[in-house]
């Protein structure tokens, strides 16, 4: 096999050196780069375009998961984190492999092992879904909640906390993420953020639209048994029947 390209993408200093320090041991990985924050490790892994990546989970301005979402280029995944309950999510993610801080040299040649064993099989033209579209696939099927959404626009990388939604409108296989900032065009379904938004803060007004309730500021009727909802930005979003009841019973109403 020839070289194996790396990236490091790890906000704490000592946890980037501990991968390094192992990673030198190993003459066939070349470490391309290491970068303490997503933003700066999404743009090299997009540039440099390495083999795999040893990926932080939490980062404060981009997660990891988070820095997958928007990634172009597809390397394999090596997780680190000092957090276990992220294990089963890494794992199911298809990462390559997942490794606990502290790791010992031992467990962390183990995923080397893992690693070179998938991309040997990639070069044998074994065709499978990549890892990266698997953890994205994964994300997209769980129940978990947003807190905030990630969206690349003209190059830049825009985090939108989900309280900063004023509404959501589909647009054919995206949906147009509407905020006081501006609008953001997101290659997502409706169903998937009905499923991943609080139910208790975001209703599907109608089958194009999706509502952030606390920036309703006033319901009109309009059309036969239509109703338009007036936002406190002066957009309105038409309401279907089955919306409307959802919407009364959400705002007790």
């Amino acid at each position: 096999m020839t070289s194996i390209k790396i990236i490091i993408v790890e906000d704490e200093r000592p946890a980037r050196d501990l991968v390094r320090s192992y990673l030198e041991g190993l003459p066939e990985l070349q470490i391309l780069g290491e970068y303490d924050n997503g933003f700066d490790g999404l743009k090299a892994i997009n540039e440099l375009k390495p083999d795999a990546v040893f990926l932080d989970v939490q980062m404060p301005r981009l997660t990891g998961f988070e820095l997958l979402e928007v990634l172009e280029h597809q390397p394999e995944v090596i997780f680190t984190t000092a957090y276990d309950q992220f294990a089963i999510r890494a794992f199911e993610r298809n990462a390559v492999d997942y490794l606990l801080k502290p790791f010992s040299k031992e467990r962390f040649r183990e995923a080397v092992s893992k690693l070179k064993s998938r991309l040997e099989s990639k070069q044998e033209g074994v065709k499978e879904e990549s890892g990266l579209e698997k953890i994205r696939q994964h994300f997209a099927e769980s129940d978990e909640k947003l807190h905030r959404v990630v969206i690349k626009k003209s190059g830049k990388i825009h985090v939108i906390s989900t309280g900063d939604i004023n509404f959501l409108e589909a647009q054919d296989d995206y949906v147009m993420v509407y905020t006081d900032e501006g609008k953001y065009l997101k290659q997502q379904t409706m169903k998937y953020f009905e499923q991943h938004l609080d139910p208790h803060q975001f209703v599907r007004v109608h089958r194009s639209y999706i509502a952030n309730i606390s920036c309703i500021e006033r319901i009109e009727p309009y059309e036969k048994s239509n109703f338009v909802l007036i936002l406190k930005d002066g957009n309105k979003v038409p309401v279907s029947r089955s919306g409307m009841q959802v919407l009364k019973e959400n705002l007790d109403i």
